[in-house]
Protein backbone atom coordinates (compact mmCIF):
# COMPACT_ATOMS: atom_id res chain seq x y z
CA UNK A 1 0.00 0.00 0.00
CA UNK A 2 1.58 3.33 -0.99
CA UNK A 3 1.97 6.01 1.61
CA UNK A 4 3.54 9.41 1.65
CA UNK A 5 6.50 8.49 3.93
CA UNK A 6 8.25 5.98 1.69
CA UNK A 7 12.04 6.25 1.45
CA UNK A 8 12.17 8.18 -1.81
CA UNK A 9 9.88 10.87 -0.35
CA UNK A 10 11.75 11.07 2.94
CA UNK A 11 15.13 11.55 1.21
CA UNK A 12 13.97 14.48 -0.99
CA UNK A 13 16.22 17.48 -0.52
CA UNK A 14 19.06 15.56 1.16
CA UNK A 15 21.37 15.54 -1.91
CA UNK A 16 22.78 12.02 -1.34
CA UNK A 17 19.52 10.16 -0.60
CA UNK A 18 21.00 7.87 2.05
CA UNK A 19 24.05 6.75 0.00
CA UNK A 20 26.73 8.76 1.75
CA UNK A 21 28.99 10.42 -0.84
CA UNK A 22 27.50 10.95 -4.28
CA UNK A 23 29.83 8.49 -6.04
CA UNK A 24 28.72 5.56 -3.88
CA UNK A 25 25.52 5.11 -5.85
CA UNK A 26 26.75 5.60 -9.42
CA UNK A 27 28.13 3.29 -12.09
CA UNK A 28 30.37 0.38 -11.11
CA UNK A 29 32.70 2.04 -8.66
CA UNK A 30 31.16 0.36 -5.66
CA UNK A 31 31.03 -3.20 -6.90
CA UNK A 32 34.76 -3.91 -7.09
CA UNK A 33 35.09 -4.65 -10.79
CA UNK A 34 33.27 -6.57 -13.47
CA UNK A 35 32.80 -10.33 -13.64
CA UNK A 36 35.40 -12.27 -11.64
CA UNK A 37 37.74 -9.34 -11.14
CA UNK A 38 39.40 -9.30 -7.74
CA UNK A 39 38.95 -13.02 -7.15
CA UNK A 40 42.47 -13.25 -5.72
CA UNK A 41 42.44 -9.85 -4.06
CA UNK A 42 39.52 -7.96 -2.53
CA UNK A 43 36.88 -10.63 -3.33
CA UNK A 44 38.95 -13.55 -1.97
CA UNK A 45 36.37 -14.47 0.70
CA UNK A 46 33.74 -14.90 -2.01
CA UNK A 47 36.13 -17.12 -3.97
CA UNK A 48 36.80 -19.32 -0.94
CA UNK A 49 33.13 -19.59 -0.07
CA UNK A 50 31.47 -20.05 -3.45
CA UNK A 51 34.22 -21.16 -5.87
CA UNK A 52 36.75 -23.17 -3.81
CA UNK A 53 38.10 -25.11 -6.81
CA UNK A 54 38.73 -22.06 -8.99
CA UNK A 55 42.50 -21.94 -8.45
CA UNK A 56 43.02 -25.61 -7.62
CA UNK A 57 46.08 -27.21 -9.16
CA UNK A 58 45.44 -30.55 -10.79
CA UNK A 59 48.58 -32.61 -10.36
CA UNK A 60 50.23 -35.38 -12.29
CA UNK A 61 50.23 -39.01 -11.25
CA UNK A 62 52.77 -41.33 -12.80
CA UNK A 63 51.24 -44.35 -14.55
CA UNK A 64 53.09 -46.72 -12.21
CA UNK A 65 51.09 -45.42 -9.24
CA UNK A 66 47.80 -46.12 -11.02
CA UNK A 67 48.43 -49.85 -11.28
CA UNK A 68 46.56 -51.59 -8.50
CA UNK A 69 47.30 -55.19 -7.56
CA UNK A 70 44.36 -57.26 -6.44
CA UNK A 71 45.30 -59.25 -3.35
CA UNK A 72 43.81 -62.12 -1.41
CA UNK A 73 44.75 -63.35 2.04
CA UNK A 74 45.46 -66.94 3.07
CA UNK A 75 42.53 -66.77 5.48
CA UNK A 76 40.08 -66.15 2.62
CA UNK A 77 41.18 -69.14 0.54
CA UNK A 78 38.87 -71.72 2.11
CA UNK A 79 35.74 -69.63 1.44
CA UNK A 80 36.99 -68.90 -2.06
CA UNK A 81 37.62 -72.60 -2.75
CA UNK A 82 34.16 -73.49 -1.48
CA UNK A 83 32.55 -70.90 -3.76
CA UNK A 84 34.59 -71.69 -6.86
CA UNK A 85 35.12 -75.45 -6.66
CA UNK A 86 32.00 -76.50 -4.82
CA UNK A 87 31.66 -79.01 -2.00
CA UNK A 88 31.81 -82.09 -4.30
CA UNK A 89 35.33 -81.34 -5.54
CA UNK A 90 36.51 -80.44 -2.04
CA UNK A 91 35.26 -83.79 -0.68
CA UNK A 92 36.98 -85.65 -3.53
CA UNK A 93 40.29 -83.85 -2.87
CA UNK A 94 40.64 -81.89 -6.12
CA UNK A 95 41.79 -78.65 -4.54
CA UNK A 96 43.45 -76.74 -7.36
CA UNK A 97 42.73 -73.02 -7.65
CA UNK A 98 43.93 -70.63 -10.35
CA UNK A 99 43.91 -67.28 -8.55
CA UNK A 100 45.16 -65.42 -11.62
CA UNK A 101 42.09 -66.38 -13.65
CA UNK A 102 39.91 -65.30 -10.71
CA UNK A 103 41.45 -61.81 -10.90
CA UNK A 104 43.96 -61.96 -8.03
CA UNK A 105 47.57 -60.89 -8.55
CA UNK A 106 49.14 -61.55 -5.15
CA UNK A 107 48.67 -63.89 -2.19
CA UNK A 108 49.21 -62.38 1.26
CA UNK A 109 49.79 -64.20 4.53
CA UNK A 110 47.05 -62.96 6.86
CA UNK A 111 44.82 -65.59 8.45
CA UNK A 112 44.89 -69.40 8.63
CA UNK A 113 44.36 -72.16 6.12
CA UNK A 114 43.69 -75.82 6.88
CA UNK A 115 43.06 -77.24 3.38
CA UNK A 116 45.93 -78.61 1.28
CA UNK A 117 45.34 -76.27 -1.66
CA UNK A 118 47.33 -76.23 -4.87
CA UNK A 119 47.43 -72.61 -6.08
CA UNK A 120 48.48 -70.83 -9.26
CA UNK A 121 49.32 -67.21 -8.44
CA UNK A 122 51.85 -64.78 -9.99
CA UNK A 123 53.11 -63.27 -6.71
CA UNK A 124 53.05 -64.35 -3.08
CA UNK A 125 54.69 -63.46 0.20
CA UNK A 126 57.00 -65.78 2.09
CA UNK A 127 54.57 -65.86 5.04
CA UNK A 128 51.75 -66.99 2.75
CA UNK A 129 53.94 -69.74 1.30
CA UNK A 130 54.90 -70.97 4.79
CA UNK A 131 51.28 -71.17 5.94
CA UNK A 132 50.15 -72.93 2.77
CA UNK A 133 52.95 -75.51 2.94
CA UNK A 134 52.25 -76.11 6.65
CA UNK A 135 48.69 -77.06 5.67
CA UNK A 136 50.01 -79.47 3.04
CA UNK A 137 49.46 -77.27 0.00
CA UNK A 138 51.78 -75.81 -2.59
CA UNK A 139 52.17 -72.85 -4.95
CA UNK A 140 52.65 -73.56 -8.64
CA UNK A 141 54.14 -70.83 -10.84
CA UNK A 142 51.75 -69.84 -13.66
CA UNK A 143 52.92 -70.54 -17.19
Amino acid sequence: MPHKLRKSRKQRGSRYCGWGQVGQHRKGGMRGGKGKAGGRKHLWIQTVKYFPDRYRKVGFKPPSSLERTETVNVGDLEDLALRVLGSEKIDSGELELDLESLGYDKLLGRGRVSMPLKLRVPEYTSRAQEKLEAAGGEIVEPE
